[in-house]
């Protein structure tokens, strides 16, 4: 198996995603590893939620505080785009994820589903390992 650099981790502000961040970023002080946070900006979230994607970033950066990780080892990535497509892009440069992250659901989360449509839209067609990390969940290993 590959060894790990980077991690990319999906970030929507929902709360099974705070986990996902925060088993992302525990992997990545184990591993000395880098973390990418992506944020998927849909058409309309700029319109609907000014200035949502500061307020989120800005939370990444509580909860890389919170971890104790270096500041420089984790990156903002607000991408245009659907969260699946947008986090299976970063398998590709420039952020070259060797390892997605996600939380089991996220701002469309129904009640009665194990999993959200973008963490079963990821497990069935990501080429990179892929972690589900259910609610709570903030042990990597």
């Amino acid at each position: 198996m590959a060894m790990i650099r980077t991690i990319a981790v999906g970030f929507d502000g929902s709360p099974d995603a705070e986990p996902a961040v925060r088993w992302a970023i525990d992997l990545a002080k184990q591993i000395a590893g880098e973390v990418a946070v992506v944020h998927a900006i849909g058409l309309l979230e700029h319109a609907a939620q000014p200035g949502m994607v500061a307020q989120l970033e800005e939370t990444v950066r509580g909860l890389s505080q919170e971890r104790g990780i270096e500041s420089a080892r984790v990156h903002w990535h607000p991408v245009d785009g659907d969260p699946c497509s947008a986090l299976m892009r970063a398998a590709s440069a420039p952020i070259a994820a060797d390892l997605i992250v996600v939380g089991s659901r996220g701002q469309g989360a129904h009640s009665g589903l194990l999993l959200g449509s973008t963490s079963l839209e990821l497990a069935e067609h990501t080429a990179i390992p892929l972690v589900i990390v259910p609610m709570g969940g903030t042990d990597p290993g």
